[in-house]
């Protein structure tokens, strides 16, 4: 693999963890998506499970024969936000994100698909509660894009320190363990342009050192 090449250390991680096997979700809409990313921030994942499924299910039969859509969204009562378990904020940031799909802040499917990265991250974060990280899970995870860093994101953080820092799996970690930006942005020159690649297996290091994750056979330990 190219990047095993590239990055002999993370070669040793990538032998341990396994073959590469994101599969991404693209058939929502970048609406669709992030107003799943919005319930779902701070919160535990069946929570916010329950609140996004609640809320889907109170514009039925409305959406029966269509996909949920950000109109859907502003046309709706504040109440009917509220008993699907959303917060104020919450609201907020979802409503805010519909009137930003209606005036095209918010790139379509067909759209967002031709543009780069950058200017993607560009429009998305002008919506409330929309952070850079945010965008950079939906690139990943939604779009399937290759070579993006989420130097903010803990678990990358924290798998970067895991495969090339002094952090032991047993170690309580502090701040002091997590590299910064610049050092993480240094070392994945070598990975270009398969930086989510190489992101998708700094979080199996967080999953190997929790015993998380099952050893291919043969692996070495």
């Amino acid at each position: 693999m190219d990047l095993s090449a590239a990055d002999p250390n993370l070669g040793k991680l990538i032998e341990r963890a396994g073959p590469f096997t994101l599969r991404v979700s693209s058939t929502q809409s970048p609406f669709e998506a992030l107003v799943e990313s919005i319930i779902y921030q701070q919160l535990h994942g069946k929570a916010a499970a329950t609140i996004h499924r609640r809320l889907l299910e109170s514009f039925y039969p409305v959406t029966a024969n269509e996909h949920f859509a950000a109109q859907h969204l502003l046309d709706c009562p504040n109440e009917q936000l509220r008993a699907a378990g959303l917060s104020h904020n919450k609201s907020l940031a979802l409503r805010d994100l519909a009137a930003k799909t209606i005036d095209g802040t918010v790139p379509t499917l067909i759209r967002i698909r031709r543009m780069p990265d950058e200017a993607i991250i560009e429009h998305l974060t002008q919506v409330r509660g929309i952070g850079r990280w945010t965008v950079e899970m939906l690139l990943i995870f939604r779009l399937g894009r290759p070579n993006v860093l989420p130097v903010d994101d803990y678990g990358v953080r924290k798998g970067f320190a895991l495969t090339f820092g002094k952090l032991k799996p047993t170690d309580k970690v502090t701040p002091a363990d997590l590299p910064k930006p610049d050092v993480m942005h240094r070392r994945a020159k070598k990975w270009q342009p398969w930086c989510s690649v190489a992101s998708w297996y700094l979080w199996r290091a967080c999953d190997l050192a929790a015993g998380k994750l099952t050893l291919p056979p043969n692996s070495n330990t």
